[in-house]
């Protein structure tokens, strides 16, 4: 049997990973596929992928294509959820932040630095047409670093999934004042260089499974209720996200490469285009 290791958020996007590892269907292919939660992030993953920490990581679009253009001897290897990410802009509950504009010149939370966090605060504030130079970050690591930076006042906003985020503002923990969603997919397939090289196999054998996986994902009986139950979500607010949520088993195209990589550009996320076959490969 081959090891492999993968990291992802622990998050609703990744039921279809725990399902299947549940259900051994990477062991009936003789892969032993070790499933590392990671609440850190993109930057995280990045960072394990640099260090021979994980083989794969299901990881920020934006995130990874910034770390492959400086140097992370990974690739794409498909996308993974087509829709973009929305992501909740939140301050804390008993603020006095009551709109985007008052948070202009504020200190964003961010897990880390070259997290989604970070890149889409770049986002939020090219939108908003302030200037991204004066942006302020506190790293945070987790959400619970999030709540804690916020309610003591160390931060002022936090982007987080707006759905994952939602107990935290049922509960009035945070408010939210705006959305903000990416201009991409949200979620890619990422694999480091020498595990393609060594195991193109085992990789196309991973991607089939939870392709077969994702794309009836949707059609699991009562999928809402266990959604809702594991992520201590409201079931309504589940089934919303499932209405707005489209797994893909797509590669990445190149049409949307250069438009992920014209925007980190524009903002200065990153200093240079990378090519398509520097980050992006078909296994």
């Amino acid at each position: 049997m081959k090891t492999i290791q993968i990291a992802g958020v622990p998050e609703h996007f990744n039921l279809p990973w725990y399902l299947s590892l549940e259900n051994k269907e990477f062991e009936t292919q003789n892969i032993d596929l070790q499933w590392t939660d990671v609440p850190e992030g993109t930057g995280k993953m990045c960072q394990m992928l640099r260090d021979d920490k994980t083989d794969i990581a299901v990881i920020l679009s934006e995130g990874i294509v910034k770390d492959i253009v400086a140097g992370n001897p990974s690739k794409i290897v498909q996308v993974y959820v087509e829709s973009p990410l929305i992501w909740g802009i939140h301050v804390a509950s008993k603020s006095n932040y009551k709109s985007l504009a008052d948070i202009e010149n504020t200190k964003a939370a961010i897990s880390r630095l070259g997290s989604g966090s970070q890149l889409m605060a770049y986002v939020n504030a090219n939108n908003q047409g302030w200037k991204t130079d004066n942006l302020q970050f506190e790293i945070v690591n987790t959400i619970d670093g999030a709540v804690e930076a916020l309610t003591n006042g160390s931060a002022d906003y936090f982007m987080w999934e707006r759905f994952m985020t939602k107990p935290l503002v049922d509960n009035g923990t945070f408010r939210k004042i705006a959305d903000c969603p990416t201009p991409w997919p949200c979620f890619v397939i990422a694999v480091r260089d020498e595990i393609i090289e060594k195991e193109p196999e085992i990789i196309s054998e991973i991607l089939k499974i939870i392709n077969t996986k994702t794309a009836s994902f949707k059609t699991i009986p009562n999928i809402d209720t266990v959604l809702a139950q594991r992520y201590h979500q409201k079931t309504e607010d589940i089934q919303e996200w499932l209405s707005l949520t489209e797994w893909s088993q797509q590669q990445l195209s190149k049409e949307m490469l250069n438009n992920i990589q014209n925007q980190l550009l524009e903002l200065k996320i990153i200093d240079k285009i990378g090519t398509f076959d520097e980050i992006v490969k078909t296994v």
